[in-house]
Protein backbone atom coordinates (compact mmCIF):
# COMPACT_ATOMS: atom_id res chain seq x y z
CA UNK A 1 0.00 0.00 0.00
CA UNK A 2 1.45 3.34 -1.00
CA UNK A 3 1.12 6.62 0.86
CA UNK A 4 -1.04 8.04 -1.89
CA UNK A 5 -3.82 5.44 -1.63
CA UNK A 6 -6.76 6.88 0.29
CA UNK A 7 -7.61 5.29 3.61
CA UNK A 8 -11.15 4.78 4.81
CA UNK A 9 -12.22 7.71 6.96
CA UNK A 10 -14.20 7.18 10.20
CA UNK A 11 -17.28 8.75 8.63
CA UNK A 12 -17.02 6.36 5.66
CA UNK A 13 -16.57 3.45 8.04
CA UNK A 14 -19.71 4.40 10.00
CA UNK A 15 -21.60 5.06 6.77
CA UNK A 16 -20.72 1.58 5.58
CA UNK A 17 -22.12 -0.14 8.65
CA UNK A 18 -25.24 -2.20 8.24
CA UNK A 19 -28.17 0.11 9.00
CA UNK A 20 -30.50 -2.65 10.12
CA UNK A 21 -30.81 -3.80 13.68
CA UNK A 22 -29.53 -7.22 14.56
CA UNK A 23 -32.13 -9.91 15.20
CA UNK A 24 -31.42 -9.71 18.92
CA UNK A 25 -31.84 -5.92 18.97
CA UNK A 26 -35.07 -6.16 16.96
CA UNK A 27 -36.50 -8.77 19.33
CA UNK A 28 -35.54 -6.59 22.29
CA UNK A 29 -37.12 -3.51 20.68
CA UNK A 30 -40.33 -5.31 19.74
CA UNK A 31 -40.54 -6.83 23.23
CA UNK A 32 -40.14 -3.41 24.85
CA UNK A 33 -42.77 -1.92 22.54
CA UNK A 34 -45.35 -4.70 22.88
CA UNK A 35 -44.87 -5.34 26.59
CA UNK A 36 -44.86 -1.61 27.33
CA UNK A 37 -48.13 -1.11 25.49
CA UNK A 38 -49.65 -4.23 27.02
CA UNK A 39 -48.61 -3.13 30.50
CA UNK A 40 -50.06 0.34 30.00
CA UNK A 41 -53.35 -1.09 28.72
CA UNK A 42 -53.53 -3.60 31.58
CA UNK A 43 -52.77 -1.01 34.27
CA UNK A 44 -55.13 1.48 32.65
CA UNK A 45 -57.91 -1.14 32.62
CA UNK A 46 -57.33 -1.97 36.28
CA UNK A 47 -57.28 1.69 37.19
CA UNK A 48 -60.38 2.48 35.13
CA UNK A 49 -62.45 -0.32 36.71
CA UNK A 50 -61.88 1.05 40.21
CA UNK A 51 -62.83 4.73 39.91
CA UNK A 52 -62.86 6.59 43.19
CA UNK A 53 -62.32 3.48 45.30
CA UNK A 54 -58.55 3.46 45.37
CA UNK A 55 -56.42 5.35 47.90
CA UNK A 56 -54.42 8.28 46.53
CA UNK A 57 -51.05 6.51 46.77
CA UNK A 58 -52.43 3.54 44.87
CA UNK A 59 -53.69 5.85 42.14
CA UNK A 60 -50.29 7.56 42.01
CA UNK A 61 -48.63 4.15 41.72
CA UNK A 62 -50.97 3.12 38.90
CA UNK A 63 -50.22 6.39 37.12
CA UNK A 64 -46.46 5.96 37.53
CA UNK A 65 -46.59 2.38 36.31
CA UNK A 66 -48.63 3.40 33.27
CA UNK A 67 -46.16 6.20 32.47
CA UNK A 68 -43.20 3.85 32.77
CA UNK A 69 -44.92 1.25 30.58
CA UNK A 70 -45.45 3.94 27.96
CA UNK A 71 -41.81 4.97 28.34
CA UNK A 72 -40.76 1.39 27.53
CA UNK A 73 -43.10 1.38 24.53
CA UNK A 74 -41.54 4.66 23.37
CA UNK A 75 -38.08 3.19 23.88
CA UNK A 76 -38.97 0.16 21.74
CA UNK A 77 -40.38 2.43 19.04
CA UNK A 78 -37.25 4.60 19.09
CA UNK A 79 -35.02 1.52 18.75
CA UNK A 80 -37.02 0.19 15.81
CA UNK A 81 -36.98 3.56 14.04
CA UNK A 82 -33.33 4.44 14.62
CA UNK A 83 -31.19 4.18 11.54
CA UNK A 84 -27.86 5.41 12.90
CA UNK A 85 -25.19 3.73 14.98
CA UNK A 86 -26.29 4.24 18.58
CA UNK A 87 -22.91 3.66 20.29
CA UNK A 88 -24.76 2.10 23.27
CA UNK A 89 -27.09 5.09 23.72
CA UNK A 90 -29.96 2.59 23.81
CA UNK A 91 -28.43 0.94 26.86
CA UNK A 92 -28.02 4.28 28.61
CA UNK A 93 -31.65 5.23 27.93
CA UNK A 94 -32.94 1.84 29.11
CA UNK A 95 -30.84 2.00 32.27
CA UNK A 96 -32.15 5.48 33.15
CA UNK A 97 -35.75 4.38 32.59
CA UNK A 98 -35.09 1.44 34.91
CA UNK A 99 -33.55 3.67 37.56
CA UNK A 100 -36.40 6.18 37.43
CA UNK A 101 -39.03 3.43 37.60
CA UNK A 102 -37.27 1.61 40.42
CA UNK A 103 -36.73 4.74 42.48
CA UNK A 104 -40.18 6.25 42.12
CA UNK A 105 -42.21 3.07 42.44
CA UNK A 106 -40.00 1.95 45.34
CA UNK A 107 -40.56 5.25 47.14
CA UNK A 108 -44.34 4.99 46.67
CA UNK A 109 -44.25 1.37 47.85
CA UNK A 110 -42.40 2.35 51.01
CA UNK A 111 -44.84 5.25 51.57
CA UNK A 112 -47.79 2.87 51.21
CA UNK A 113 -46.34 0.40 53.70
CA UNK A 114 -45.53 3.16 56.20
CA UNK A 115 -48.99 4.64 55.82
CA UNK A 116 -50.53 1.22 56.43
CA UNK A 117 -48.57 1.00 59.67
CA UNK A 118 -46.65 -2.12 58.75
CA UNK A 119 -42.94 -2.45 59.34
CA UNK A 120 -41.29 -0.68 56.40
CA UNK A 121 -38.01 -2.60 56.37
CA UNK A 122 -39.12 -5.30 53.95
CA UNK A 123 -40.36 -2.72 51.45
CA UNK A 124 -37.23 -0.61 51.95
CA UNK A 125 -35.03 -3.67 51.31
CA UNK A 126 -36.90 -4.60 48.13
CA UNK A 127 -36.90 -1.00 46.83
CA UNK A 128 -33.21 -0.60 47.68
CA UNK A 129 -32.34 -3.84 45.89
CA UNK A 130 -34.13 -2.74 42.71
CA UNK A 131 -32.55 0.71 42.84
CA UNK A 132 -29.09 -0.81 43.44
CA UNK A 133 -29.44 -3.07 40.40
CA UNK A 134 -30.64 -0.12 38.30
CA UNK A 135 -27.67 1.97 39.43
CA UNK A 136 -25.29 -0.82 38.39
CA UNK A 137 -27.01 -0.91 34.99
CA UNK A 138 -26.65 2.88 34.59
CA UNK A 139 -22.96 2.78 35.47
CA UNK A 140 -22.29 -0.16 33.13
CA UNK A 141 -24.24 1.47 30.28
CA UNK A 142 -22.33 4.74 30.61
CA UNK A 143 -19.02 2.85 30.78
CA UNK A 144 -19.88 0.87 27.64
CA UNK A 145 -20.90 4.02 25.79
CA UNK A 146 -17.73 5.82 26.89
CA UNK A 147 -15.62 2.87 25.71
CA UNK A 148 -17.30 2.86 22.30
CA UNK A 149 -16.97 6.62 21.90
CA UNK A 150 -13.33 6.40 22.98
CA UNK A 151 -12.74 3.75 20.34
CA UNK A 152 -14.42 5.99 17.75
CA UNK A 153 -12.12 8.89 18.73
CA UNK A 154 -9.12 6.56 18.58
CA UNK A 155 -10.04 5.52 15.06
CA UNK A 156 -10.57 9.15 14.05
CA UNK A 157 -7.06 10.00 15.27
CA UNK A 158 -5.50 7.04 13.47
CA UNK A 159 -7.36 7.71 10.25
CA UNK A 160 -7.90 11.46 9.90
CA UNK A 161 -11.20 12.41 8.32
CA UNK A 162 -10.32 14.45 5.25
CA UNK A 163 -13.93 15.60 4.83
CA UNK A 164 -14.33 13.71 1.56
Amino acid sequence: MTDEEPLVTPSELVAGLDRTLSVRARVRAVAALVLGLAGAVFIGALWWTEPGRLPVLTQVTFGLCAVFCLAWAGYGTWLLRSRVPLFATDRVVAAWISLAASGLVGAVLVAMVVRRGSGPWGAVAVAAAFVAVAIVLVVRAHARRAALLGRERELAVRVPDDGA
